[in-house]
């Protein structure tokens, strides 16, 4: 065997510039990954001497690596030619060429190659009947060429293949597919595809897409992103159909404005109502600052007899100005109150009521930062309309380590409370709330003490003289916390555990001062769970600071495994009332014979192998009655695998209204291939169904598709807006069809994730509870 170094023939693997690897973004698992036939991989294993993986990182740069080239034959007259016959190899780093017979010509700096002609480098491998290639331009041409992308799906054949002198990539008579070459569901052909390597995009003429071998599309010309940047195009449609919409079908077109800007357009067309036009714009403004944009309109919706017109504007903003600035904003309106419920919108779901209205800036340094915002709410349905704030600042300062072990903090607040009925009262707050807090902690416990004064201040204009001009209002408060962490070895149905036990206990007094001359601008009850108990205020704002002396008990119990994985866990509170509060939300008298609040107990538990239970409950031992509560139980075997069966219950949710509701879900495999997602949920009060789904997904290496059945409740709000729809709708019925065509402009793999939040009760919160 001759072997020797031609440094001389390094312009022979000027294929590595092509940039083939970039033109289709598809990636995949493992599984997924088209590889060269056997007989490709065997003798490139042959020629590299290795088993290297061609996508393994090298170690040095291939463009100055030293050419190796081995031959069972070779002749060469020096500055003439040189011919390499039987077995040619040539290897530059991670480059490598395999051929029957190679000849070298110097004199025309040609190099030719045939016979059993493979090149592969770390980025793709290609197969061909014969290589030239031309030094002087360095343009390389391969005839009858198949080529493979290094742990990509991607992979097709072209007639001739050619390389020019700008490292452009001409591709004549061609195709590629994501799919395997034993089931090729989808294949693109094309008579021409040009890549420009320095615009990254490239041209198609004569693009036809044939699905199960079957013709369906055919464009004359076409452009598609070469690289990871963006590139305009119409993205894949959606079909669907429901009782109320009709037949929808959705098109969507992404337009790359620029680096810094990019907008999608679709038009929806509902049999039912008309063209849904819907534009969202995005926008970067600096590496630091970004934004939407959106706005959707349908003119003269066909369902309402007045055919109105509906509309939606929504404008985000985001970011930083500087190390230290901050700016947010944020604001949405729409033409009516069911604008969600009837139309699939882009920015919301039809569960959400509240419309945000916030612009925001912030200037922080290392121990305060200092704020201006204003904020406006929108509630869909409902006849009180929340107060604007317009504007409040805000000041907060921290200095921790005071002295003698304590840390200082402080909060101010100048608030104007505006309203847009001029018949409400209006108030402009200012507060202040220094504290100072001494915190002791070690490995196996914690103790804080928190000394705070809440100073108020408010000048208030009601109309029906039914408030106070003016309020000083003063409170102190006092809170003690402390914690402990125990733990010890012990067996749980004969399996080894360590259980930890930790007990907590907080004193909370905080003075009492009449605040029913102070009108109600952002304050609510909170909800109190186990850990809700250990606040140190029963409502949310500062409209109303509950008066307490209290005592707070709580204990929660952890099992750990060998593994130190947490298999379960018990927590148990209650707050022992000293005192009974005076303070509410409506100034009403308190129920004085109360002493203590609801018995909060959570439970989590790994019962046996896949198996998980989960549950909280309020229970009222005064009135032994529980006051809300909530149960699942779960079987998750694989992160695909789901069934569950859920149940929660509230009494007096609203207007004497309870809530007992029961559901399934369940995410199965019927094959590896094929994955169900379906719930159900069913109103116990009121004998009827709330909400039934059920979707079909299947899935393979280079497409998707996705069936789906969908009945549900709908929210139907009282619109002044729009005339009234009689009856409308209580219940809504949908059936819904994607599809997705992997490396050919398809969003990518439809996750069974997505298919778990479809609907009113997301997976791992279909129990969430909130008045």
């Amino acid at each position: 065997m001759h072997r020797r170094q031609l440094n001389t023939l390094q312009w022979v693997l000027i294929l590595s510039a092509l940039p083939i690897r970039s033109v289709f973004a598809a990636d995949s698992d493992n599984h997924c990954r088209v590889l060269p036939p056997p007989k490709v991989l065997q003798k490139l294993e042959q020629t590299t001497n290795t088993q290297t993986d061609p996508q393994a990182p090298n170690s040095e740069d291939d463009a100055q690596a030293p050419i190796q080239v081995s031959a069972e034959k070779s002749d060469a007259v020096l500055g003439d030619y040189a011919e390499f016959n039987g077995n040619v190899r040539f290897n530059q780093g991670n480059r490598h060429i395999s051929a029957d017979n190679a000849r070298v010509d110097q004199q025309s700096e040609r190099l030719d190659a045939s016979g059993n002609l493979i090149f592969a480098d770390k980025m793709f491998t290609i197969t061909a009947e014969s290589l030239t290639a031309e030094v002087a331009t360095n343009e390389a041409t391969l005839s009858q060429a198949s080529y493979w992308l290094n742990g990509k799906q991607i992979h097709g054949d072209a007639e001739q293949l050619q390389v020019t002198a700008e490292s452009d990539l001409i591709l004549n008579g061609t195709n590629f597919t994501t799919c395997p070459p034993e089931s090729q569901s989808w294949l693109l052909e094309a008579q021409k595809i040009e890549i420009d390597s320095s615009e990254a995009w490239g041209k198609i003429w004569g693009a036809k897409l044939r699905l199960w071998d079957v013709p369906v599309f055919y464009m004359p010309y076409m452009t598609i992103p070469v690289s990871d940047q963006r590139k305009s195009g119409f993205l894949f449609p959606s079909l669907s159909t429901s009782t109320t919409n009709g037949v929808e079908v959705a098109l969507p077109y992404y337009w790359n404005i620029s680096p810094q800007f990019d907008a999608t357009i679709t038009p929806h067309v509902m049999t039912n109502r008309g063209l849904f036009l819907k534009t969202e714009f995005r926008y970067l403004a600096g590496e630091d600052q970004r934004g939407q944009i959106n706005i959707e309109y349908l003119p003269d919706d066909r369902k309402l007899a007045t055919k109105p017109d509906r509309y939606l504007y929504h404008f985000n903003h985001s970011g930083k100005i500087n190390e230290d600035w901050r700016v947010l904003a944020s604001f949405t309106d729409v033409s009516d109150n069911n604008y969600f419920n009837d139309l699939k919108s882009d920015v919301s779901r039809s569960t959400d009521n509240q419309l945000m209205r916030v612009g925001e800036v912030s200037y922080f340094q290392p121990n305060w930062n200092v704020s201006a915002k204003v904020q406006d709410i929108k509630v869909l349905g409902e006849n009180e309309v929340p107060h604007q704030v317009m504007p409040q600042l805000t000041y907060t300062y921290n200095q921790p380590a005071l002295g003698y072990g304590t840390d200082f903090e402080f909060y101010s607040e100048m608030t104007n409370f505006a309203h847009r009925d001029s018949g409400m009262n209006t108030a402009t707050r200012l507060h202040f709330e220094p504290t100072v807090r001494l915190p002791y902690q070690t490995p196996s416990g914690s103790l804080i003490g928190e000394v705070k004064l809440m100073q108020t201040f408010y000048e208030q204009n009601d109309p029906m003289r039914q408030l106070n001009e003016s309020v000083s209002r003063t409170i102190p408060q006092v809170r003690i916390h402390g914690k402990m962490n125990l733990e010890r070895d012990t067996t749980w149905f004969e399996a080894p555990y360590r259980q930890t036990l930790e007990p907590q206990m907080q004193y909370l007094y905080v003075g009492y001062q009449d605040q029913s001359g102070i009108g109600l601008y952002d304050t609510g009850l909170l909800y109190d769970d186990y850990y809700g108990l250990f606040r140190d205020r029963r409502f949310s704002g500062l409209d109303r600071i509950a008066d307490a002396n209290q005592i707070t008990l709580g204990v929660t119990s952890r099992w750990f495994d060998e593994a130190n994985v947490e298999a379960g866990k018990i927590s148990l509170g209650q707050i022992q009332y000293l005192r009974n509060s005076r303070v509410s939300l409506t100034n009403e008298v308190q129920d004085q014979s109360v002493s203590s609040s609801a018995l909060a107990a959570e439970f989590d538990f790994r019962l046996v192998n896949d198996w998980y239970w989960s549950s909280a409950v309020q229970y009222n031992t005064t009135f032994r009655s529980v006051a809300r509560g909530q149960t699942s139980l779960d079987f998750r075997p694989h992160t695909n695998k789901l069934f569950q069966l859920n149940y929660r219950y509230v009494p007096d949710i609203a207007d004497e209204v309870d809530i007992s509701q029961a559901g399934v879900r369940a995410a199965w495999p019927i094959r590896e291939d094929l994955h169900f997602v379906g719930n159900f949920y069913y109103d116990m009060r009121l004998k009827r169904a709330v909400e039934t789904y059920a979707g079909f997904q299947y899935e393979s290496c280079c497409w998707a598709i996705r069936l789906a059945y969908r009945h549900y409740l709908k929210t139907n709000y009282e619109d002044p807006n729009l005339p009234p729809i009689s009856p409308r709708e209580t219940f809504e019925s949908g059936i819904y069809l994607n599809f997705v065509i992997k490396g050919l402009g398809g969003s990518g793999p439809l996750g069974i994730s997505d298919m778990l939040d479809e609907g009113l009760f997301n997976y791992r919160r279909p129990l969430y509870l909130k008045n």
